[in-house]
């Protein structure tokens, strides 16, 4: 049974850091590209990141490029998403993705900017 579980949202100030983590479970982690995406509240859900399974590969979204950063451990089965210089507009439920099979999704994590 595929299982991707996310923590690490919040409630951040303009301009914080947060780290967000994906633990997944049910598949060969090591050998799947894994992905991040985002919802802002009436919004579709939006591409962020995605990192090959070597984790050799990185493709970010133009709107969080040079501030958000993907980054993958094959040996724990985790994926995170270090985020830089939080904005307003940053402010959505945060969704790992894997690409194994077709497709699955965790449940999702907060992510709040404001002062």
């Amino acid at each position: 049974q595929v299982q991707l579980v996310e923590s690490g949202g919040g409630l951040v100030q303009p301009g914080g850091s947060l780290t967000l983590s994906c633990a997944a479970s049910g598949f060969t982690f090591r050998g799947v590209t894994m992905s991040w995406f985002r919802q802002a509240l009436g919004e579709e859900r939006d591409f962020v990141a995605a990192i090959n399974p070597a984790g050799s590969i990185t493709t970010y979204a133009h709107s969080v490029k040079g501030r958000f950063s993907i980054l993958r451990d094959n040996g724990k089965n985790t994926v995170t998403l270090h985020i830089n210089s939080l904005k307003p507009e940053d402010t959505a439920v945060y969704y790992c993705k894997s690409f194994y099979g077709r497709g699955y999704w965790g449940q999702g994590t907060q992510v709040t900017v404001s002062s």
